[in-house]
């Protein structure tokens, strides 16, 4: 069959479009690059794709370079394949060249010529090494062309919001082998992106051309750097491979941490490979310590709620990412009011921003208190860390932030003194819902109209009674019986009240919430989970909850829908109101397996590990669409979801945990190991140098047909293992 020029060209294009809307991701600090398989930035919005968002190199929420797209003598690079390392610290494009002429008129054919850009980011800067490998038989004089500019957009205009005014574009700079642009901002800073070559360039307007000339079966090297600090310095093999020495032990020491688990499964093995380097990606050295920022591209930055969940979802396995959201977000927390900010004393945040828009206080995210359940969710991560590690002198030193916590819950969070926790966002340009889902549309009636006035959500309200019984518990252990005491009685009232008044007999849930007028949203959610994970229902709810979660209307065969399919406003496709969301299942899974639901908390376990071997290199996104599942089809992608995204990477460790029923109570010494149970698609388990105060130990697991059969080896240290029937023995929160 013969193939026309014509032909030709509309294939390499559709495969260029193809390849184009795979984004790639790198992230280190505050700096983070979204690019295509060839390493090009478009300064565009990516409407295709689980990946879908701008594109482009952004620092403290700013994107400080639009567009980078590189040219062989005029021409678009053929790709032959792009992609980021398995421990995602370097990014390489294997590109080839179209048919050109050279500078002196040769006709040089197709794949002549072997392009590699490899990439990794470092202390901010981009730094990129290009060769140039010629397999042509005569030598060839080429030009290698960057398209680059920068629109110093902050992530909110991105993201779709209109601004009236914009700082000032300032004059390209050209400097021998350097090409700066800035731009100063109304907030009186100069943002600046600095381009510098270790070749001489001619750099005319926005193109910077590199003249290379290579001879057969030889090779050019060409080194660039981009960097965010106006660094203008000329890039060196020397500084390149400093950079990426300290990116790989960085990266190597996150991974370490998490990757501690070896099983039968080589898919599972993937997705927990996957996840350890994802949340490596995510975690950024603080002054306090490690932090996992929540997700690329919209939320690389610190939030509250999101921390604090990943860092339960990893607890047992890496407690030290829990000591550092404790530590920042304690020194955070708010010291007085801001109906702008949605503060008050005590209150922990929600998220941080360094953009323009932030600094100018267009937006209130400078520094954002509106969310509502960061606050207990600090409070039980407290407790949990303290189980987990006995850090009773880091506890200590944390208390007053969390007695300041609790004043807030009572204090703040309970105005109106019905003993429940409610949320009304102060000023209009802040969040209308204050729960983990945050969109306007995500609290509703039966009928489908939105939640009015002080709304208390129902997981909340379970956040702060397993919140109580944490602090409680640390107020013990600090020799404070007396507070210890009062958080335990206010604890079991509160659970009390919330099974009375939030539970719907007829739906065989929990209510979704209480609006203004004490109304019940009367609505199968997937929240009822999140009361199971806190250890609040009793026994008979807890297995009504668990046929509702299960049902076909909620449980799609991919996860746990947000909302239920029956649900006056469900859209499978909408961000909170019948999508699925990895790490709202974990939390559910988690909930049921607490109550001894070994079968459906097994369920959604094989259920997202179905779902993340259909995903791109076994990577869950923030979200995706709440469709039934069919056979021989993929999970829908949400289009502009995150992904990476931390609490989607923590949930695969949050299921694990709850499958094996591991606790560890470093005080005693103890590994208690509570009606562990492996879905069939897993033989085995093993957990190596699982860390417990100054020891350590491997696990191991293996599925029998009467049970799972554990063990214990490598022991380091004064420690035990203990086995219980019945995980509801257990202490949890």
């Amino acid at each position: 069959m013969v193939v026309t020029a014509a032909e030709r060209a509309l294939e390499v294009s559709e495969r260029a479009a193809v390849a184009r809307d795979a984004l790639h991701v790198l992230k280190h600090d505050d700096l983070f690059a979204v690019f295509d398989a060839y390493g090009d930035f478009h300064g565009e919005l990516h409407p295709v794709g689980p990946s879908e968002g701008a594109d482009g190199l952004f620092q403290d929420d700013t994107r400080i370079l639009s567009k980078l797209s590189l040219r062989i003598h005029g021409q678009s690079p053929e790709l032959l394949s792009g992609s980021v390392g398995r421990d995602n610290v370097v990014f390489t494009a294997h590109l080839t060249n179209a048919v050109f002429r050279d500078r002196h008129g040769i006709l040089v054919p197709e794949k002549e010529l072997y392009i590699v850009r490899r990439r990794l980011l470092w202390r901010c800067k981009l730094y990129e090494a290009l060769q140039i490998q010629s397999f042509a038989a005569e030598p060839v004089a080429l030009d290698l062309t960057f398209e680059a500019d920068a629109d110093f957009r902050d992530v909110f205009e991105l993201r779709g919001m209109t601004r009236i005014r914009r700082g000032e574009s300032l004059k390209p700079c050209v400097d021998a082998d350097c090409f700066t642009l800035s731009y100063r901002g109304l907030d009186g800073e100069t943002r600046v992106t600095a381009l510098a070559f270790s070749a001489p360039a001619q750099i005319r307007d926005r193109r910077i051309i590199l003249p290379v000339e290579v001879e057969p079966s030889a090779s050019q090297h060409i080194l660039m750097t981009i960097a965010s600090d106006g660094d203008t310095s000329r890039p060196s093999r020397t500084a390149l491979l400093a950079a990426l020495k300290g990116a790989k032990r960085e990266a190597r020491r996150h991974i370490k941490a998490l990757d501690r688990i070896a099983t039968s499964n080589a898919a599972f093995d993937r997705w927990i490979d996957r996840a350890s380097a994802d949340l490596a990606l995510l975690i950024t050295e603080l002054e306090t310590g490690p932090y996992p920022y929540a997700g690329i591209p919209w939320f690389s930055v610190p939030f509250g709620r999101d921390a604090l969940v990943t860092a339960l979802q990893v607890l047992w396995i890496n407690p030290a990412l829990a000591r550092g959201v404790l530590a920042y977000l304690s020194a955070a927390q708010a010291a007085e009011r801001s109906s702008f900010h949605d503060a008050e004393p005590g209150k922990i945040l929600h998220e941080t921003r360094k953009g323009e828009m932030a600094r100018l206080r267009e937006v209130p995210f400078g520094r954002y208190y509106g969310g509502v359940d960061a606050t207990p969710l600090f409070v039980m991560l407290a407790g949990a860390y303290l189980k987990r590690t006995n850090d009773v002198a880091f506890c200590a030193e944390l208390w007053p932030a969390i007695r300041e916590a609790l004043n807030w819950i009572e204090a703040f969070g309970d105005a109106d003194g019905d003993g429940f926790v409610e949320y009304l966002r102060a000023e209009a340009g802040g969040l209308q819902n204050q729960g983990w889902k945050d969109s306007d549309s995500s609290i509703f009636h039966e009928d489908g109209s939105w939640a009015k006035g002080a709304i208390a959500v129902v997981e909340m309200q379970a956040y702060v009674v397993a919140g109580w019984r944490a602090a409680a518990e640390i107020a013990s252990v600090l020799e404070d019986t007396e507070t210890s005491s009062r958080l335990l009685q206010k604890a079991d009232a509160l659970q009390q009240a919330i099974n009375r008044r939030f539970w719907c007999e007829e739906l065989g849930t929990y209510a979704l919430a209480l609006d203004g007028d004490k109304r019940r949203c009367e609505i199968s959610t997937s929240n009822a989970g999140h009361v199971l994970f806190c250890g609040v229902a009793d026994e008979e709810k807890a297995k009504a909850v668990r046929r509702n979660l299960m049902d076909p209307r909620i449980f799609s065969g991919w996860g746990i829908r947000t909302v239920a399919t029956d649900a006056s406003l469900y859209n499978p496709m909408s961000y909170h109101n019948g999508s699925i969301w990895p790490h709202d299942c974990s939390i559910a899974a988690s909930g049921l397996s607490r109550y001894g639901m070994n079968d459906a908390a097994g369920r959604i376990f094989t259920a997202l590990f179905d779902a993340a071997c259909r995903f791109p290199d076994f990577r869950l996104p923030e979200l995706f669409c709440g469709f039934p599942r069919h056979a021989s089809e993929a999970p829908v992608s949400y289009p502009s979801a995150c992904t990476p995204q931390a609490w989607a990477s923590g949930a695969v460790f949050l299921m694990l945990q709850a499958s094996l029923g591991i606790e560890v109570e470093a005080r005693t010494g103890t590994i208690l190991v509570a009606n562990p149970y492996l879905p069939d698609w897993l033989d085995r388990v093993t957990v190596n140098e699982l860390p417990v105060g100054n020891g350590r130990a491997t696990l191991h697991f293996r599925r029998r047909r009467d049970g799972v059969e554990v063990g214990m080896t490598a022991i380091e240290g004064p420690l035990h293992l203990t086995r219980l029937a019945d995980k509801r023995s257990r202490r949890g929160f």
